[in-house]
């Protein structure tokens, strides 16, 4: 039994993927296999289906338009790696083909992500007026890092309003949030210093600071040491 939905399309294409040889061909579908299974980890299993594409793949993210600009931009990273990857990004209909979710889905919305993804330059993403519009809904205030990149015409004739993120005000905003961040930290950890002095007494207090830093130390290094066999894409 088909069912329809209205979801966010993230479309994550791999530029000149058909002109290169088989065997690179092969390398790079392993690289973005890697990459989605890393961007899509935060994401519910029942809210995000992964389609495969002949040059990439649609990502498609369920009431979620938050969470499928924060994998786009996270995939995108993946360049640095040597993937050369851009993105696609739009929100419309979508239909399940048969009785379960990850069987089949086709759709308006994920033709228009695909279709947008061929104008984003490498290592950049291209969103849809539609998308922009259901991210103001979801998290008001985010789409205004969305800035217009005019209008592109696809191979069907037909026109696409695009927006592209502004990297300066999402470089400012990451800025902001650092610092009344990093406030609130010394904030509460100069108000959580001097009580626990008081409790303990200043030697003490040190001596078990000291313990538990050589402890976290070890823990960081083990956990930095995963993230990096998760983030190897070569």
């Amino acid at each position: 039994m088909d069912s329809s939905y209205v979801a966010s399309v993230v479309f994550l294409k791999i530029q000149d993927f058909a002109s290169r040889a088989a065997s690179e061909q092969a390398r790079q579908r392993a690289q973005l296999e890697a990459v989605i299974a890393v961007t899509t980890a935060d994401l519910a299993p029942a809210s995000r289906v992964v389609l495969d594409a002949s040059d990439g793949a649609a990502i498609v993210v369920l009431a979620n338009p938050v969470g499928a600009l924060r994998l786009a931009e996270r995939a995108l990273k993946a360049s640095a790696a040597g993937l050369p990857l851009c993105a696609g990004i739009n929100h419309g209909a979508v239909r399940v083909l048969g009785s379960g979710v990850g069987e089949a889905m086709v759709g308006d919305g994920i033709a228009v992500a695909a279709s947008v993804a061929q104008f984003a330059p490498a290592s950049e993403v291209r969103v849809t007026r539609a998308f922009r519009d259901a991210l103001a809904d979801a998290a008001p205030g985010q789409e205004a890092s969305l800035v217009p990149k005019g209008a592109s015409t696809d191979a069907s004739l037909r026109s696409h309003e695009l927006f592209t993120r502004d990297r300066t005000e999402f470089q400012r905003r990451g800025r902001t949030y650092a610092a009344l961040s990093t406030a609130a930290v010394v904030v509460l950890l100069a108000s959580g210093v001097g009580w626990r002095i008081s409790q303990q007494g200043k030697e003490a207090f040190i001596n078990g600071l000291a313990a538990k830093y050589r402890a976290t130390t070890a823990q960081g290094e083990r956990y930095v040491r995963g993230l990096v066999e998760k983030a190897k894409f070569q």
